[in-house]
């Protein structure tokens, strides 16, 4: 047993500490990473972390290769080159639902090769979701199946994936001490991302297409089925002819289809209010109701919106550019864990909240003060310049349809040319893939596909301070000896399992941490642990940072375990039991995939 030494035992309380803040999330993860950061460098002596390795991970090839790729998506979703995709598909699938799914993972899959899975998801999102809501189908049995198979498809070369890149960068720092690790090359995992993404393929178009729910109605029904429902919040000023009547009289007098969940007055609250309640001014409601009705209370006289969202006119007859829009909002946004009021909303982009969504329930809460989540959908009125700015904010994920756009369908060749030549460089061995994703990025100022405003704010930040900070723990728990005290833990189960089973216990171990915290953190945290039990076991060290790499990018249990997960989860209206029921067997199933696909290509 190796002998625990004080930097042992704090490098541990650390990753304790970080985990309970990843799961809890009382501040953002990027947050939380530096904070680890931080904390190893202060106790360096202790941890064998100097200010300079505890900041190594800003310079970390990983990190500047994903920095690149982001802003290398977003000057190819600029040419519109989606919205060309999104009519070619739909001419091709009609209302075939099963054709719609299978146009979706077989888009997602390979764009997901070539480009983030991350900014692949965000790009498709909205066109998978009109493609869906214009042709009959609840986008519910569409977005999952996106997200999942674009993490199938993030394994299918190096650059599919953050995970990947970062897994690489660590192989290649412990290739010193394991002599069978290296830097993964392009392609030197596709034939196993392969084989895991036909057979996730194959269990979405089939089991999982049965287990998939249909919690969002499409909006080509909604003249002749039930509506999609939001929650919004109103008051009832002091010239309103709603003043004096029960809330049943002023529900049938407005011919209103909504629930009435919450009455507010004065300092007390009422829930599911009596309809024999008069109506008194300054009364607060909230109300559950779909689109449509809530077209009408724009029409009756007295009624504000809250917060203070004052419509001009009969939403029918909106200004020219003015719409409705739906926006998911992603963990790097400045708008989590904040209110719509104290984020400044309305003032900022001069848009009104009509309505808030998470997942498929409603809150009861007050708009007001409803604290917004990674994966809220807001229901948003304003104008054209108001939908472009937030369509060009990388945070937010438009949902819903967007024409106004000016996109650059000149330059769309010259992007698509770029992207493909920083593949095949690297492929090729001519450049290291960093490199060649930072020359292409020079490619596309100096051709203006993109200009250096907007590729600053596509590059999603957090994600950037996750990475550098969670980089320097993988090294802190190689250099105190914590790798080899948990691999001589692990090496016991050799005794009574053979060592496929052990391989098979490191991608169960690792997906289950993964569906907890973040797919980065969970790398760092393993890759050395299963390069140490490998050599303990005189197996083959890189078959077990494979088994590694990819149960961390295959997080399909929970909502938070990966980004794609929450871009869908406001959009396709689910629960948190979803994920578990549609993603657990998939895990199940891919796990034994995985395990003998690694034994079988590279042997143990």
């Amino acid at each position: 047993m190796p002998e625990v030494t004080v930097g042992t035992v704090l490098v541990f309380l650390i990753i304790i500490v970080a985990l309970v803040l990843f799961v809890t999330e009382p501040v953002p993860i990027d947050v939380t990473a530096l904070g680890i950061m931080v904390t190893l460098m202060m106790l360096g002596p202790w941890t064998g972390i100097s200010p300079r390795d505890g900041v190594s991970g800003f310079a970390n090839p990983a990190t500047m290769t994903i920095l690149a790729m982001m802003i290398l998506s977003e000057g190819v979703r600029r040419t519109g080159v989606i919205q060309r995709l999104e009519e070619i598909v739909t001419s091709y699938t009609g209302e075939s639902s099963h054709k719609q799914l299978g146009a979706t993972i077989g888009i997602v899959g390979p764009l997901s090769g070539i480009i983030n899975n991350t900014a692949a998801v965000a790009i498709l999102l909205p066109m998978v979701s009109d493609l869906a809501h214009e042709n009959g189908t609840s986008p519910s049995k569409l977005l999952l199946p996106l997200s999942y198979a674009s993490m199938a498809g993030g394994m299918l070369t190096l650059i599919g994936t953050s995970t990947n890149l970062l897994a690489s960068t660590i192989a290649s720092r412990l290739a010193t001490d394991y002599p069978s690790l290296h830097a993964f090359s392009m392609f030197e995992f596709t034939q196993l991302g392969l084989l895991v993404f036909l057979v996730g393929a194959a269990y979405l178009l089939t089991i999982g297409y049965w287990l998939t729910p249909s919690h969002v109605t499409p909006r080509s029904e909604f003249e002749t089925t039930h509506r999609e429902e939001f929650l919004t919040e109103i008051t009832i000023g002091n010239t309103s002819p709603l003043v004096g009547m029960t809330i049943q009289e002023a529900l049938q007098q407005i011919e209103f289809e909504g629930n009435v969940t919450q009455l507010i007055r004065r300092d007390d609250y009422y829930r599911e209010p009596r309809l024999s309640m008069i109506i008194q001014s300054d009364d607060a409601f909230m109300i559950r109701l779909t689109e449509n009705a809530l077209r009408t209370l724009y029409d009756v006289e007295g009624i504000e919106f809250v917060p203070e969202v004052t419509p001009q006119g009969d939403l029918d007859a909106l200004a020219p550019g003015q719409t409705l829009v739906e926006i998911v909002i992603t963990a790097g946004s400045d708008l989590v864990s904040e209110t719509i009021e104290t984020s400044g909303f309305q003032d900022q982009y001069q848009a009104g909240v009509l309505a808030i969504r998470r997942g498929g329930k409603t809150t009861h809460e007050r708009l007001t003060e409803h604290r917004i989540q990674p994966g809220d959908m807001l229901l948003v009125e304003s104008d054209s310049n108001t939908i472009d700015r937030l369509a060009d904010d990388p945070n937010v994920v438009v949902a819903g349809e967007i024409d106004l756009q000016q996109f650059r369908s000149s330059k769309l060749p010259l992007a698509v040319g770029v992207v493909l030549s920083v593949v095949a460089l690297a492929a090729v061995g001519i450049l290291p893939i960093m490199v060649a994703a930072l020359g292409g990025v020079i490619i596309m100022f100096v051709t203006d596909i993109i200009k250096p405003a907007e590729a600053y704010d596509a590059v999603q930040w957090d994600v950037i301070f996750l990475l550098s900070g969670v980089i320097p723990l993988g090294r802190a728990l190689s250099e105190t000896g914590g790798a080899d005290l948990l691999g001589t833990l692990i090496v016991s189960t050799a005794d009574f399992l053979p060592i496929i089973a052990v391989l098979g216990l490191f991608y169960l171990l690792t997906a289950a941490m993964t569906n907890l915290i973040s797919n980065q953190a969970s790398v760092v945290l393993f890759i050395p642990i299963a390069a140490d039990t490998a050599a303990r076991l005189n197996a083959n060290a890189f078959a077990f940072i494979l088994a590694v790499t990819f149960a961390a990018s295959t997080a399909f249990m929970s909502p938070v375990g990966y980004q794609t997960n929450l871009f869908v989860y406001g959009p396709g209206g689910y629960e948190f039991s979803d994920y578990a029921r549609v993603g657990g067997p998939l895990q199940v199933i891919l796990a034994i995939v995985t395990t003998l696909g690694i034994a079988m290509f590279w042997g143990l």
